[in-house]
């Protein structure tokens, strides 16, 4: 949804590079790739080590590094200048059962998909003059904090991934779960877990949790961080 964006400011020495953080990497990501046919790099991060660093909980979240490779906004949600209700309207028609109640819960989510984008070209336009241009000073405050759970829900996670790519999935879940109960606001982490059970992140066994039944408890308009320009 991004490509119109990078076309109309890669003259100016703009560039998105994407990262899909799929833990069966290409083989899950990919089919979603090839669809989009995007002409900016796409690349694959089934660690999920950038999420670690960058404080990355939800997609789609970005950050901004210029032109001298440092960071001038920490992660946060952008969304795509598209008419998003709209879209997963669409879809209502041939939804059926839980399908159905997932993408009405999806529509009560409140985002802006205007503002991201202008600032964005503000700060392609002026770089460094540029309002949301942050000072090194500003991305540390904005930056999200980093405490022993979240560290541990980290190190959980990727043990987690390690057990699971090596054919040992039971196993594996135990460390998914501590990293949920570890860092529960970090859907990412969720998101992964409930996948590889059910591809539509439903109920299991395996998990106290599911996308559904999480949205509905924190509410549809809190599953995303409030973006501050």
């Amino acid at each position: 949804m991004w490509q119109g964006v990078r076309d109309e400011l890669h003259q100016l020495g703009f560039e998105i590079v994407s990262v899909a953080m799929d833990t069966n990497g290409i083989a899950a990501a990919g089919p979603h790739i090839e669809a989009a046919n995007p002409s900016y790099p796409v690349l694959l991060d089934p660690s999920h080590s950038l999420g670690a660093s960058l404080g990355i909980i939800n997609v789609p979240m970005g950050v901004w590094i210029d032109e001298d490779g440092v960071l001038v906004r920490p992660a946060e949600l952008c969304s795509a200048p598209t008419p998003r209700a709209e879209k997963l309207g669409q879809l209502l028609p041939a939804a059926e059962g839980r399908m159905r109640e997932m993408i009405l819960e999806a529509m009560k989510m409140e985002l802006d998909t205007e503002t991201y984008a202008a600032a964005l070209r503000d700060w392609v336009h002026n770089g460094k003059r540029s309002r949301y241009a942050l000072t090194p000073e500003q991305v540390a405050l904005r930056s999200a904090p980093r405490p022993p759970e979240v560290s541990l829900a980290a190190a959980s996670f990727e043990l987690g991934q390690h057990l699971h790519r090596t054919g040992r999935e039971a196993e594996a879940r135990q460390f998914f779960r501590e990293a949920h109960r570890l860092q529960p606001e970090n859907w990412t982490y969720k998101r992964q877990a409930w996948s590889m059970v059910d591809p539509s992140q439903g109920p299991t066994e395996h998990y106290d949790g599911d996308w559904l039944t999480d949205i509905r408890k924190v509410g549809a308009s809190n599953y995303y961080p409030k973006l501050q320009m």
